[in-house]
């Protein structure tokens, strides 16, 4: 297809779409005292979830009460999965009024809500596709993400922001093909928009990103065009959720698997689970009306155990990213390649003091601990070695991981690269609700529709409509972004030095910025476990978690394992594999103090530790060729 061709159908999309949104805008369903249950609920679960003085129950609490659900007095909706959309679904029916219990067999964020591009995007790729394949299916999935987008954004604004992403042209014909498509993006985005699109010429682009390449292969740089997005911290945004929701009244309960569902003799039904602690082995039964599977790459054999002859409904699709020094970046501007050699996209984004760069999308088989293979973490280097004036080296690389995408599979395509991102909500067993495929951006409203299905299901009788459009997760409630000043000038960092002598230290800004962003209206609590429990020091050099964190997300994050905190609770081990390895012996040693460990517990913990960061393939721990760069 010529450029003429695409540059036409493009303005004649724009128009499309611009009538479109605004019926789509004028859609959107608005809250108001007359719902059901209406703004006074919402206003109780938002203080009890913005409550400075409240705490999560206790891990062993939520145990007793997933036990205490009896098939006389059952849970509403008992939830598999503690990542993105089943934190999400835990979320939606506690706030709606209905009893609810979520299981994890690992950590929540365990999987692919914590290796993802880290993007809150409404998929300016799907519009693209959209537009030239003539796809209302992918019009309407980025008007849906869109919408979604600013809403993630609002309720989760301490780990959350808006990030400007450059994609650069190589001649004018780009320069016009890209500024009316992004162009097509903002107006789609209606009353979503985060800001403007707009054109940097070549001289205002490398001042911009001064790593930016102006000539290469024959080739030069003619500008860039400039769009936003959204940028999340991945995983603590999913901890965040299943702590709102246990603040909200939910049972949550992580390194919990279900190993067999419980079922009526008379109706076949399923009502209910029998779950095994991963910690003790002991198992116990769980009883609920309606029983939502939200176990992403994993949710085909939570369906088989319903049933051994279900047809599988997932495409697992592999998506490796590296994690790059800083200098690879400048902070607070993304750069983004449409089309790389291959066809694929490739990103170099700015993430908490590091670049992250990526993707690939390749089938893959479905594994608890996906790891990145060489030659496609070497394609993400060549990739953007073009656009480059550094060398790119893989000595490079501080970190490496591969996350598998729960693609909703449709028989009828041959490649996951034209598998539509929508989600899919299906009982195709009795008292058994799927949620599947999505994407991270659209994770509130997948929780909406498969809390939606699963009150059908079960002829359940929620006290109030879906309230989860409105309300911030814990932490997000009363932030600012100058909240970081007041850590900075009310607290100290008291510490024990080498020789045990305890020394006072300045919460410089690097770390009462981390703290606020990582905690929002909450780190003042780990501030001053910093101060007072002299627990201030660094965890690893050059990087601002402290030993407090630690303790505090033990106490109030459902932190178990020195893993669930060097991947989830802090990002070490995505962003520098190595420091997470050297932080690891005092990350223990709080961790046991605070949960009672003895020796052989302490032990297995170093080598479930290491057996973990093994997987992430930083240039210190994989073998591999320097013969290229």
């Amino acid at each position: 297809m010529t450029t003429a061709i695409r540059l036409r159908r493009l303005g004649a999309a724009a128009a499309i779409a611009a009538a479109s949104g605004g019926a789509l805008l004028l859609n959107q369903p608005s809250f108001s005292v007359s719902d059901s249950g209406g703004v006074p609920a919402l206003s109780t679960v938002r203080k009890k979830i913005a409550d400075p003085n409240a705490v999560v129950p206790p891990r062993s609490v939520q145990e007793s009460a997933l036990i205490g659900a009896s098939s006389a007095n059952p849970l509403d909706i008992l939830v598999i999965g503690g990542g993105a959309t089943g934190s999400g679904v835990a979320i939606d029916a506690v706030t709606r009024g209905l009893r609810v219990g979520l299981v994890e067999r690992d950590d929540f964020s365990s999987g692919t809500s914590s290796r993802s591009t880290k993007l809150i995007h409404g998929g300016v790729r799907y519009l693209e596709k959209a537009v030239f394949n003539l796809d209302y299916g992918q019009l309407k999935l980025v008007f849906h993400a869109l919408e979604e987008r600013k809403q993630v954004i609002e309720n989760a604004p301490h780990l959350c922001h808006a990030l400007p992403c450059m994609t650069p042209c190589f001649d004018w014909f780009e320069v016009v093909y890209y500024w009316m498509g992004l162009k097509m993006y903002d107006l789609v985005a209606g009353a979503r928009l985060l800001h403007l699109s707009r054109y940097y010429s070549a001289q205002e682009s490398v001042e911009l990103f001064p790593t930016l390449a102006r000539k290469g292969k024959d080739r030069s740089l003619k500008g860039t065009v400039v769009y936003y997005d959204g940028q999340m911290n991945d995983s603590r945004l999913n901890v965040g959720l299943a702590c709102t929701a246990a603040l909200a009244g939910a049972a949550v309960l992580n390194h919990a698997e279900v190993v067999s569902f419980l079922k009526d003799e008379g109706s076949d039904r399923i009502i209910g689970a029998r779950i095994r602690d991963n910690f003790t082995g002991k198992e116990f039964d769980t009883y609920a009306k309606v029983v939502v599977n939200a176990a992403g790459p994993f949710c085909d054999s939570v369906r088989k155990l319903a049933d051994k002859e279900a047809r599988p409904i997932i495409c697992p699709s592999s998506g490796v990213h590296i994690v790059l020094p800083d200098y690879y970046s400048p902070e607070g501007m993304g750069l983004i390649v449409p089309k790389t050699k291959d066809g694929r996209v490739v990103f170099m984004l700015p993430w908490l003091g590091r670049t992250v760069a990526g993707t690939t999308d390749s089938n893959t088989t479905i594994t608890l601990l996906p790891e990145p293979h060489e030659d496609e973490i070497q394609f993400i280097l060549d990739a953007i070695c073009d656009y480059l004036n550094v060398k790119v080296r893989r000595a490079d690389v501080l970190s490496a991981w591969s996350g598998i995408r729960p693609l909703a599979m449709d028989p009828s395509t041959k490649n996951t690269e034209s598998i539509s991102r929508d989600h899919v909500v299906c009982e195709d067993y009795p008292g058994l609700v799927t949620i599947t495929g999505g994407k991270w951006t659209t994770y509130r409203s997948m929780a909406e529709d498969a809390v939606d299905a699963a009150i059908k299901s079960g002829k359940l009788n929620p006290t109030n409509e879906c309230l989860t459009q409105k309300l911030r997760i814990v932490g997000g409630e009363g932030w600012d972004p100058a909240s970081f000043t007041v850590l900075a000038q009310q607290y100290i960092r008291m510490k024990k030095s080498h020789r045990g002598k305890v020394v006072p230290g300045v919460m410089d800004t690097a770390a009462a910025k981390h703290l606020s962003h990582a905690y929002g209206t909450m780190a003042e609590k780990v501030a001053s476990i910093a101060q007072n429990e002299n627990l201030g020091k660094r965890l690893a050099h050059g990087y601002p978690f402290l030993e407090a964190e630690v303790a505090y997300c033990a106490r109030n994050e459902y932190c178990e394992s020195a893993v669930d905190f060097i991947a989830r609770r802090s990002r070490l081990a995505f962003l520098d594999t190595d420091a997470a390895s050297r932080a690891l012996p005092r990350i223990i040693e709080i961790l046991a103090t605070e949960h009672k460990w003895d020796k052989l517990r302490k032990k297995q913990e170093v080598e479930k530790a290491k057996q973990f960061l093994e997987t992430f393939k930083s240039s210190k721990n994989a073998q591999f060729y320097d013969g290229k760069h």
